[in-house]
């Protein structure tokens, strides 16, 4: 049990930024619902979701009594997942385009074999689209050559490619249509719209980015406890964006009620690309800052992030006064039961989302109590030591900053 003089929170603003995800929303509330009644039957707490009742946006209100303590907890997703939607409607031979160029821009700028220093998973991840369509562009090939051949055999010869043609374009259609099984256009699009400027955010980010900045401003300025921001895969990076701004202007904001919270993060994937300059700016900004608490939780079962990985040290922007972020594992093979990891362990993507779910056998990382719980992230890993295995050693092959 916490001593009472830690039970600091009541009211609690939480700001989730999705990764690349052309979903709607609703489904990280059914998410929120289904897994925090899991993990409140384990942990012997109550928890229950409701309408949101407060702040802009889609959402959703928390109330939980953890601890002997009524916390309630308003939840906003800050959403971008029209642009995700936007940057995924290219057609086919677009997205071959992406391949090519995107390809380009990791391996001519130093990035790619950089990146291979830290993590093999993520780098598998990163080759898979490249792989799997250009696989299936071989697939397509031969079945139109096969198909082809053998109308020239039967009718005139010549006269295959006319028919070999329309049959190369329908099986790369059919691909293009499942790709919820294969995950190569989803994914090759992930890729580019990171690395199309180099590391820029595009312009339409950045506007959006904006909004959501004036959100968690408004929060800041409202009488709640804590107001938490947490980022998820390649919502790590814009959180970081966006709370770097927050904190070059701290006149009149309580910047010892802002939080955040890392979830699972990708953050070398663009902060080691060449014109990344913004990006390890604010890395490097944050990690000295005083406030707001920085705490990045992955774990090294999630092959789709760049596992412990301290991703200021990593990306080369770290100085002798940093003091975040406070790295640690969710240690999937310890806090999940044996049973459930056997059941986990190959679906990757099932995996890379487990920061957000339930655990059977939970250690000191547990997601509802952070987001709805009376204790701040700063209280409760006060005394956390980071994680021994963490990678903290500068890796980018750029490190330049913007002035």
């Amino acid at each position: 049990m916490q001593s009472e003089l830690q039970h600091t929170v009541r009211t609690r603003r939480v700001f989730y930024i999705p990764g690349y995800d052309p979903n709607p929303p609703r489904r990280y509330r059914e998410l929120y619902r289904s897994e925090s009644a899991k993990q409140a039957a384990i942990s012997d707490y109550r928890i229950s979701t409701s309408q949101k009742t407060e702040g802009d946006g889609y959402g959703w209100r928390v109330e939980a009594q953890i601890e002997g303590v009524q916390v309630s907890s308003d939840f906003t997703v800050l959403l971008w997942s029209d642009l995700v939607q936007k940057s995924m409607n290219g057609a086919i031979a677009a997205t071959y385009f992406q391949l090519f160029k995107t390809a380009w821009i990791y391996i001519s700028s130093g990035a790619m074999r950089r990146l291979m220093w830290l993590r093999k998973g993520p780098i598998i991840a990163a080759f898979y689209p490249i792989g799997m369509l250009l696989l299936q562009a071989l697939v397509a090939f031969l079945f139109a050559r096969i198909i082809g051949g053998l109308v020239s055999w039967i009718t005139i010869a010549g006269a295959g490619w006319v028919v070999g043609v329309p049959i190369f374009v329908v099986v790369l259609q059919w691909f293009k249509k499942n790709d919820s099984r294969f995950y190569a256009y989803y994914l090759m699009h992930d890729y580019a719209f990171n690395a199309r400027l180099r590391g820029k955010n595009p312009p339409e980010l950045e506007t959006r980015l904006v909004d959501f900045q004036v959100q968690i401003e408004r929060a800041l300025a409202s009488d709640v406890d804590e107001v938490l921001v947490v980022g998820h895969s390649s919502g790590v990076h814009l959180a970081v964006n966006i709370i770097a701004n927050i904190v070059r202007t701290p006149a009149g904001k309580p910047l010892a009620k802002l939080a955040f919270l890392s979830l699972g993060q990708v953050v070398p994937m663009i902060s080691f690309l060449p014109d990344a300059t913004q990006l390890r700016t604010d890395l490097c900004a944050l990690s000295i800052a005083k406030f707001p608490t920085w705490v990045d939780v992955s774990a090294p079962g999630d092959g789709c992030s760049f596992a412990i990985c301290d991703p200021v040290a990593v990306s080369g922007v770290a100085t002798d006064d940093k003091r975040w972020p406070l790295v640690f594992s969710a240690a999937f093979t310890k806090s999940l039961s044996p049973e459930l990891w056997q059941t986990l362990k190959r679906k990757y993507f099932r995996l890379h989302f487990q920061y957000l779910c339930a655990f059977d056998q939970p250690q000191d990382y547990d997601y509802f109590q952070i987001t709805a719980g009376p204790l701040t992230l700063a209280d409760r890993y006060r005394d956390r030591p980071a994680s021994k295995n963490r990678i903290d050693v500068p890796a980018s092959p750029y490190t330049s900053m913007t002035k």
